[in-house]
Protein backbone atom coordinates (compact mmCIF):
# COMPACT_ATOMS: atom_id res chain seq x y z
CA UNK A 1 0.00 0.00 0.00
CA UNK A 2 1.05 3.31 -0.86
CA UNK A 3 0.94 5.39 2.27
CA UNK A 4 0.73 9.23 2.16
CA UNK A 5 2.00 11.74 4.27
CA UNK A 6 -0.44 14.54 5.34
CA UNK A 7 0.34 18.48 5.09
CA UNK A 8 1.03 20.64 2.08
CA UNK A 9 2.98 20.75 -0.89
CA UNK A 10 5.31 22.94 -1.69
CA UNK A 11 3.49 24.47 -4.53
CA UNK A 12 0.70 24.89 -2.69
CA UNK A 13 2.60 26.93 0.27
CA UNK A 14 3.84 28.94 -2.15
CA UNK A 15 0.93 29.95 -4.12
CA UNK A 16 -0.81 30.51 -0.65
CA UNK A 17 2.51 33.24 0.18
CA UNK A 18 2.26 35.00 -3.25
CA UNK A 19 -1.68 35.37 -2.75
CA UNK A 20 -0.76 36.41 0.92
CA UNK A 21 1.28 38.47 -0.43
CA UNK A 22 -0.88 40.48 -2.97
CA UNK A 23 -3.50 40.51 0.08
CA UNK A 24 -0.87 42.49 1.93
CA UNK A 25 -0.03 44.74 -0.71
CA UNK A 26 -3.07 45.79 -1.61
CA UNK A 27 -4.01 46.62 1.59
CA UNK A 28 -0.88 48.62 2.65
CA UNK A 29 -1.75 50.61 -0.53
CA UNK A 30 -5.45 51.25 0.81
CA UNK A 31 -3.87 52.51 3.82
CA UNK A 32 -1.84 55.01 2.36
CA UNK A 33 -4.66 56.05 0.35
CA UNK A 34 -6.14 56.82 3.56
CA UNK A 35 -3.74 58.25 5.33
CA UNK A 36 -3.36 60.67 2.62
CA UNK A 37 -6.62 61.61 2.12
CA UNK A 38 -6.83 62.50 6.16
CA UNK A 39 -3.51 64.46 6.09
CA UNK A 40 -4.93 66.66 3.21
CA UNK A 41 -8.47 67.13 4.87
CA UNK A 42 -7.17 69.99 7.44
CA UNK A 43 -5.84 72.33 5.45
CA UNK A 44 -8.62 71.81 2.83
CA UNK A 45 -11.50 72.57 5.65
CA UNK A 46 -9.29 75.34 6.81
CA UNK A 47 -9.66 76.76 3.17
CA UNK A 48 -13.45 76.04 3.15
CA UNK A 49 -13.65 77.87 6.14
CA UNK A 50 -12.01 80.88 4.57
CA UNK A 51 -13.92 80.72 1.81
CA UNK A 52 -17.55 80.81 3.58
CA UNK A 53 -16.01 83.47 5.95
CA UNK A 54 -15.47 86.01 3.03
CA UNK A 55 -18.66 85.24 1.53
CA UNK A 56 -20.47 85.96 4.67
CA UNK A 57 -18.68 89.06 5.61
CA UNK A 58 -19.91 90.32 2.13
CA UNK A 59 -23.55 89.36 3.15
CA UNK A 60 -23.81 90.96 6.82
CA UNK A 61 -21.96 94.12 5.42
CA UNK A 62 -24.59 94.34 2.89
CA UNK A 63 -21.67 95.35 0.55
CA UNK A 64 -22.30 95.56 -3.42
CA UNK A 65 -18.93 94.36 -4.59
CA UNK A 66 -17.62 95.83 -8.13
CA UNK A 67 -17.45 93.45 -11.01
CA UNK A 68 -13.99 91.85 -10.82
CA UNK A 69 -11.35 90.11 -8.98
CA UNK A 70 -9.13 90.82 -6.20
CA UNK A 71 -6.48 88.38 -4.19
CA UNK A 72 -6.18 88.71 -0.14
CA UNK A 73 -4.72 86.99 2.34
CA UNK A 74 -6.98 84.67 4.04
CA UNK A 75 -4.76 82.39 6.88
CA UNK A 76 -6.83 80.08 9.23
CA UNK A 77 -4.55 79.23 12.02
CA UNK A 78 -1.24 77.65 11.27
CA UNK A 79 -2.41 77.54 7.35
CA UNK A 80 -1.15 80.75 5.16
CA UNK A 81 -3.87 80.84 2.52
CA UNK A 82 -4.42 83.33 -0.68
CA UNK A 83 -8.21 83.75 -1.48
CA UNK A 84 -9.10 84.62 -5.20
CA UNK A 85 -12.74 86.60 -5.22
CA UNK A 86 -14.10 86.70 -8.52
CA UNK A 87 -17.07 89.32 -9.14
CA UNK A 88 -19.00 88.88 -12.59
CA UNK A 89 -22.29 90.27 -13.52
CA UNK A 90 -25.47 87.91 -13.84
CA UNK A 91 -28.63 88.46 -16.16
CA UNK A 92 -30.73 90.16 -13.10
CA UNK A 93 -28.64 93.04 -12.62
CA UNK A 94 -30.39 93.14 -8.98
CA UNK A 95 -27.53 90.02 -8.89
CA UNK A 96 -24.13 89.58 -8.58
CA UNK A 97 -21.96 86.41 -8.46
CA UNK A 98 -19.47 85.96 -6.43
CA UNK A 99 -16.72 82.73 -6.53
CA UNK A 100 -14.19 82.37 -3.92
CA UNK A 101 -11.20 80.42 -4.33
CA UNK A 102 -8.50 79.36 -1.93
CA UNK A 103 -4.64 78.40 -2.23
CA UNK A 104 -2.25 77.63 -0.23
CA UNK A 105 0.38 80.65 -0.34
CA UNK A 106 2.60 79.78 -3.46
CA UNK A 107 0.63 76.94 -4.30
CA UNK A 108 -1.92 77.12 -7.31
CA UNK A 109 -3.37 74.14 -6.51
CA UNK A 110 -7.27 75.07 -5.03
CA UNK A 111 -8.39 73.61 -1.84
CA UNK A 112 -11.75 75.27 -1.34
CA UNK A 113 -14.62 77.05 -3.84
CA UNK A 114 -17.52 78.79 -2.51
CA UNK A 115 -19.96 80.41 -4.98
CA UNK A 116 -22.82 82.79 -3.86
CA UNK A 117 -25.10 85.16 -5.60
CA UNK A 118 -25.51 88.85 -3.70
CA UNK A 119 -28.14 91.21 -3.76
CA UNK A 120 -28.39 94.68 -4.37
CA UNK A 121 -28.81 95.96 -0.84
CA UNK A 122 -30.15 98.89 -2.13
CA UNK A 123 -32.42 97.20 -4.77
CA UNK A 124 -33.33 94.50 -2.38
CA UNK A 125 -37.00 95.28 -0.72
CA UNK A 126 -38.51 92.93 2.10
Amino acid sequence: MNERAAGFTLIEVLVALFVMGVALAAGMRALGVVTQASNDLTPRLAAQWSADNDLAELRLRRIWPDVGERTFDCSQGPYVLQCLEQVSDTPNPAFRRVEVRVMAAGDPTVLATAVSLLANGQAHVL
